[in-house]
């Protein structure tokens, strides 16, 4: 990133002091499929050493709260359960807003979601054929065709459809890959309709997380967009695009209302050196 003489002058105080909380999107920010990026177990320590709340906030439905944890853990980033918000939670609430259990749901996504699904006193419905009432949708590595076709099948019968996000993308240790909402995708093709959908960019799991630290000015930080940014901000809070993940400079520095970030961050590390951009001087 350079700066340009035409703009502001670069902020010298540190972002760590300006805010009380940090609330971290996990893809692209912390890791990237297996392995953590780059520093980013060293700022999380240097935060918790501080004594600053930090909080995980996921659109990713593949895996439990306690599991995305415990991987944080095993990459050197120190994450408790109760620090994770996923969009599982919120997608099921949503569901719960539009349909009464104990109806049936068809839930095309992980066994988590499944469980999480009939916790909240639904009948989980193993097909189509068992005429559910809804179907909700989340990320799930392993989902196939048979999976997405009774998921259409279940839809154009008249089932409500939920998504847990629309993420279209999601970073992988080797690239780029499709995400929850490129599948959601697929099915709304076969069906010409398009899902309820929870999870960011909507404010809920920011604002929860947020006060369920008593948190009163939080960071926001992310590498979408479409998601990150748009939901801090919906929320009220401070956001800031880390460029480790999908987000790029030159997105930011086209992106407008509620789309743009307050910050740029090239690394986990402009949180402490002051080195941070508006996205005009990236």
């Amino acid at each position: 990133m350079t700066s340009s003489a035409a703009h502001s002058p670069m902020p010298t105080v540190p972002l760590v002091e300006e805010h009380d909380g940090f609330l971290f999107d996990l893809d692209g920010v912390l890791y990237a499929g297996p392995a953590a990026v780059p520093g980013a177990p060293e700022a999380l320590k240097r935060l918790k050493q501080r004594g600053f709340p930090v909080a995980f906030v996921t659109n990713n439905a593949s895996r439990s709260l306690a599991e995305i944890a415990s991987h944080l853990r095993e990459l050197g980033i120190p994450a408790e359960e109760h620090e994770v918000y996923s969009s599982v939670s919120a997608g099921v609430t949503l569901l719960a807003e539009h349909v009464p259990a104990p109806a049936a749901v068809l839930v095309t996504g992980s066994e988590y979601l499944k469980e999480q699904v009939a916790a909240a006193g639904y009948t989980v419905a193993a097909s189509a054929s068992d005429q559910p009432a809804a179907v909700i949708q989340g990320f799930e590595p392993t989902l196939g065709w048979p999976d997405l076709a009774e998921a259409s099948y279940a839809v154009n019968q008249g089932a409500l459809w939920f998504a847990t996000n629309l993420d279209h993308s999601v970073p992988r240790d080797r690239g780029i890959a499709p995400g929850n909402g490129a599948l959601v995708e697929a099915v709304g093709r076969a069906t010409g309709t398009r899902p309820l959908a929870a999870g960011k960019p909507q404010p809920v799991m920011f604002a929860q997380a947020a006060q369920a630290l008593d948190l009163r000015s939080p960071l926001v930080i992310g590498d979408r967009i479409d998601t990150d940014i748009i939901g801090g901000n919906r929320a009220g809070f401070t956001t800031a695009l880390v460029l480790t993940g999908i987000g790029t400079a030159q997105q930011a520095a086209a992106a407008t209302g509620e789309e743009r970030p307050e910050w740029v961050l090239r690394t986990l590390d402009d949180l402490f050196s002051g080195d941070h951009r508006s996205p005009a001087d990236v």
